[in-house]
């Protein structure tokens, strides 16, 4: 079993925040993908939850659904499944879920496609890169697919609540 080293663990937790905030850093980008993504925004998500967390349960509620964090804190957690899947949940105030992010390294079993978590296929830019935001108004969250380019490319899922 790989160990990830503290340095190796906050490139991950870096590249997470950085691929969340794609849509807060390059706005044009962002209203360009909720005007295509207009019609399954009024949609059920299909991607709701993960490994049972879903947005607005208490910190408690998440940590019994799954377990022992690797790093716990007030505002966030970040756990470790075997040696390619990691996952960051971030706290507010209230100590409720705002956001689940969860990263697979090449080669990590079990991940989700495209369509497991945005209910539609993705293209691949030709350098093999992938990335769709789609809004869930109703629902309160948005859910975003990204995967990195090259050999080795790292895929994010994340779910943000919509404030």
């Amino acid at each position: 079993m790989t160990r990830f080293s503290k340095t190796s663990v906050r490139q991950l937790i870096k590249v997470a925040f950085v691929l969340a905030a794609v849509p807060i850093l390059f706005p044009s980008t962002a209203s360009s993908q909720r005007r295509s993504a207009a019609a399954p925004a009024e949609e059920d998500p299909v991607f709701r939850e993960y490994r049972g967390v879903q947005i607005g349960m208490t910190a408690e509620e998440a940590r019994k659904k799954l377990g022992s964090p690797k790093d716990k804190g007030d505002e966030q957690d970040f756990y470790v499944f075997g040696d390619r899947e990691t996952a960051q949940i971030v706290y507010d105030k209230l100590h409720k879920v705002f956001v689940l992010s969860v990263d697979f390294q090449s080669g990590a079993n079990g991940v989700p496609t495209p369509r497991t978590v945005l209910g539609s296929d993705l293209e691949a830019k030709p350098d093999g890169s992938m990335y769709k935001m789609v809004r869930y108004k109703k629902a309160g969250y948005w859910v975003s697919y990204n995967r990195t380019a090259g050999d080795s490319p790292l895929i994010s899922i994340t779910i943000q609540r919509i404030d």
